[in-house]
């Protein structure tokens, strides 16, 4: 797809509106009710739907197929984001009333971080055709790797500062105490961060670790960078209120390790695929709508065994703790 500068420079300014708009109807710190998640999520995900229609109206039915299927895929690996997300809040102790501007700017960070990654991206694969093989045999590794973590049921991870997030307290310092929605605060005579800074800097530098799996999995996908770049930022810019609609159900996605490790080996298959038609191998390459298809596909099946799973969990610990409590 053929984007000029002018088209580039539109939609970022339509993308920072958006962000503009959700923070000034959202400026005053608050608990965010599942009803307001709710209606933010679907508002985030119609604008996805629409441009993704805009595509298709005023650009071509393969870059429509591309932006969806990327923005499906894009989405369903953010959700994991959000166990680490909650692991951060509660390692920071971030106040209820707080979270959403932790997340706001949080995800901010991440967007920035992942343009940078998306363009030095884009860069290596104009120029070298075999990152290919690499990006494929990456996703192959990272799918094998989620499925052995989900069947080893282990327990619930803790938290980690990364050496970035660590060497920034050591120069700037930390207060000890949330002091609302500051980022810094005068300590005899020195600013210094507050908690509320740390945790918007945990937020946006982790995401960075996600996206050493999900840019390789979009490039999969398409190699256009406008597309990349706007797949990620809707999938991100929804990420927030997701946070709120989800997070307590979360844990009923028992099986999503599972759906996400099939997805990536599918695209790291997609990709090695591609690699060898382009150095000439007569090899067959699987098509957008097949793509979009089994990422849809998959992502329903889980779901479905997820809940069902639940179900009889909850429904076999039923009678023990009856038994128990007589």
């Amino acid at each position: 797809m053929d984007v000029s500068m002018t088209l580039w420079v539109l939609t970022i300014l339509g993308l920072c509106a958006l962000i503009a708009a959700d923070f000034f109807i959202g400026r005053k710190p608050h608990d965010v009710s599942v009803k307001e998640a709710g209606i933010w999520t679907v508002v985030w995900i119609v604008l996805a739907a629409l441009f993704g229609v805009g595509l298709l109206i005023f650009g071509t039915s393969q870059a429509s197929g591309e932006f969806f299927a990327g923005f499906i895929t894009e989405k369903s690996l953010s959700v994991d984001n959000l166990f680490v997300f909650i692991l951060i809040m509660a390692k920071f102790s971030v106040p209820s009333h707080l979270q959403q501007r932790v997340l706001l700017f949080g995800v901010l960070i991440a967007l920035v971080l992942r343009a940078l990654f998306i363009a030095a991206g884009a860069a290596v694969i104009a120029n070298f055709s075999w990152v290919f093989y690499i990006f494929g045999a990456f996703l192959i590794y990272t799918a094998w790797k989620l499925i052995q973590e989900a069947r080893s049921g282990g327990e619930e991870e803790e938290f980690e500062e990364n050496r970035l997030l660590k060497s920034v307290e050591k120069k700037f310092g930390v207060a000890d105490r949330y002091h609302g929605t500051k980022l810094f605060v005068a300590k005899n005579g020195k600013k210094i961060m507050t908690p509320l800074m740390v945790v918007m800097l945990a937020i946006g530098t982790t995401d960075v670790l996600f996206a050493m799996d999900s840019i390789p999995a979009i490039f999969g996908l398409t190699q256009d960078p406008y597309i990349v770049f706007t797949a990620n930022a809707f999938a991100l810019m929804g990420l927030r209120q997701l946070y709120f609609l989800i997070g307590g159900l979360l844990k009923k996605l028992v099986h999503l390790s599972y759906g996400l490790s099939v997805i990536l080996g599918f695209i790291g298959v997609k990709l090695v695929l591609h690699a060898l038609h382009e150095n000439g191998v007569n090899v067959p390459e699987i098509s957008i709508p097949v793509s979009l298809g089994v990422i849809c596909g998959v992502l329903i099946i889980t779901t479905i065994t997820s809940l069902v799973a639940v179900r009889k969990q909850t429904a076999h610990e039923a009678p023990e703790k009856d038994s128990i409590g007589a």
